[in-house]
């Protein structure tokens, strides 16, 4: 059995695609506290909430591979706009794990973004004594109805060729859609379609074969800004249920989220995309053999 440590996991989106490969996770790490509460609903006591900025390497369990999907808002070209593009030094700690137990091979997941770092991308592309391959962009619309581009770095201790994703069979908008919808319709919905904001909603029609966009953290706060159309409610649009949003990134609807809507939304923006955790774990366990 091939096995991996799982760092900043969230709710375990990640971690749901390595296990569907038939990867197994012996330890995942993560400091919020909602998230890990859904982690454990859904997969199981093997996390630890923690800072890992305070965990020692040594304490944890022995595995494979190290996963990597430290938190991207701060490579995020949206950061320009806030002025908070500035990078972070999480990267030093995934250093860390990997300079002190050296991994049979490990991976990294954050946006295109990160590739701005040139700091941060000589630490995770130039490990010595191991063979990197950087994959970007690898794109959730390979396999789902959501336009999401992210940045894919693995590392493994022998030369090994990683086939991209391909062969894939994209599930359409209108299949991840609910028959009845549980959603609020905040009054910023009219406003921002009304030019009342700067930027009006993006409107993805299931009908057109449209994809959603980017799936976001904050989307609690900002439904106005992503919608889909649907004839039954008010202006013809809505934003999208939980249960949607969780299957735009992959989810199955056996997937629970114990905390409220908001903390839903943010696991599931903070995610990755199951199919890229699936892609990754089959490929994990091909190098293993």
């Amino acid at each position: 059995m091939v096995t991996v440590n799982s760092y900043f996991c969230g709710a375990g989106l990640m971690d749901v695609g390595l296990l569907n490969a038939g990867i197994e996770i012996s330890q995942s790490f993560e400091m919020d506290k909602d998230a890990c509460n859904t982690y454990r609903v859904n997969l199981g006591n093997h996390i630890k909430q923690v800072d890992i900025t305070e965990q020692l390497v040594m304490e944890q369990d022995s595995c494979d591979g190290m996963v990597f999907t430290y938190p991207c808002t701060k490579y995020s070209t949206i950061a320009d706009i806030h002025k908070t593009r500035t990078g972070d030094e999480l990267f030093l700690h995934a250093l860390r794990h990997l300079a002190i137990a050296r991994p049979e091979f490990y991976v990294v997941e954050n946006v295109p973004g990160m590739r701005a770092f040139p700091i941060v991308m000589e630490a995770m592309t130039k490990m010595p004594d191991y063979y990197v391959q950087v994959f970007c962009p690898i794109q959730s619309e390979k396999w789902l109805p959501q336009r999401r581009n992210r940045l894919i770095i693995v590392g493994t201790r022998r030369n090994f060729s990683i086939r991209p994703p391909e062969n894939t069979k994209p599930v359409r908008l209108a299949d991840i859609v609910e028959s009845e919808p549980k959603v609020t319709l905040p009054k910023a919905i009219k406003a921002r379609m009304t030019g009342a904001y700067r930027d009006l909603p993006i409107i993805s029609d299931p009908a057109n074969g449209d994809i959603s966009p980017t799936c976001v953290a904050h989307y609690a706060k900002d439904k106005s800004t992503r919608l889909i159309k649907d004839k039954r409610f008010p202006l013809g649009v809505r934003p999208y249920s939980v249960r949607e949003y969780a299957r735009l990134q992959g989810l199955p609807d056996s997937f629970k989220f114990p905390g409220s809507e908001t903390a839903a939304y943010r696991q599931i923006g903070n995610g990755v995309s199951v199919p890229v955790g699936e892609w990754i774990g089959k490929e994990m366990k091909r190098y293993m053999k």
